[in-house]
């Protein structure tokens, strides 16, 4: 059954349902563009139909790029935490303290994303 897919810059037909997934994943279609069966008379958003709510566009370097340097400033903020822990005063001590609070609240995030985050390809 062919689709219809209406953007701002006109409107395309696709054979199946399949495709106009492939169109989506690729950054063709867009969640606020209007698809319809080629037979149907309403037009539904592209973001409002269940396979392309449920398909997800592959993330690009960026995010992977992102979550490396976090993880960089993670563990320098971790070593400098540590150093600060042995020092004489008690006042670097609690910033030391402090910041290795701090460390672990960010690598809690970045566990999180990357657990939120689907697998490549997929």
């Amino acid at each position: 059954m062919k689709y219809v897919v209406r953007t701002p810059d006109g409107e395309l037909v696709y054979p199946s349902l399949l495709d106009v997934e492939r169109a989506y994943l690729q950054g063709l279609v867009d969640p606020d563009d209007e698809v319809r069966e080629e037979s149907a008379t309403t037009w539904r958003k592209a973001g409002s139909l269940p396979t392309l709510a449920q398909a997800r566009r592959a993330s690009t370097g960026a995010a992977q790029r992102g979550q490396m340097l976090t993880v960089v400033g993670v563990v320098l903020l971790g070593a400098l935490a540590l150093s600060l822990l042995f020092r004489d005063t008690w006042n670097l001590r609690l910033l030391g303290i402090v910041l290795a609070l701090a460390a672990s609240f960010m690598l809690t995030r970045v566990t999180f994303k990357a657990f939120k985050r689907p697998p490549p390809g997929g």
